[in-house]
């Protein structure tokens, strides 16, 4: 299955540790959302926003991979999956059930979704832009 990664998960080594089966494709760009951060966990999710876009990795999961992403993601209490279409392919992803205010992320968790930009070979700016919360 496909697998769609916009936070700590595109921390190539972390996504491993997690998720041993799991193979990054590319990166990619997921249409008419952007990034934030939120809830206690200050941690990174995607919501709406049209002629805005979040830059994120492509993963090759495996269905074990996605029961422990389930576990990680804290599905279906913090986390809820969402489905979208890549040139005929449907990818998952997972957005917060409760969309509460921006939360600035702690340091150690910015650092890993930083490492994360750069094994993945995406634009810092963007991640810039989200932590601004404009």
């Amino acid at each position: 299955m496909l697998y769609f990664a916009y936070g700590s998960n595109l921390h190539h080594f972390q996504m491993k540790k997690r998720c041993k089966d799991s193979l990054f494709i590319k990166k990619i760009n997921l249409k008419n959302f952007r990034l934030t951060f939120r809830s206690k966990y200050k941690a990174a999710d995607i919501e709406h926003k049209k002629n805005s876009f979040v830059p994120g990795g492509l993963f090759e999961i495996s269905k074990n991979d996605e029961k422990k992403l389930d576990i990680y993601e804290d599905y279906p209490n913090l986390y809820k999956k969402y489905y979208f279409n890549y040139y005929g392919k449907k990818v998952m992803t997972y957005t917060m059930v409760k969309k509460s205010m921006f939360r600035f992320p702690t340091e150690r968790y910015l650092n890993i979704v930083t490492k994360g930009y750069k094994n993945c070979e995406l634009d810092l700016r963007y991640l810039k832009k989200a932590l601004q919360n404009k």
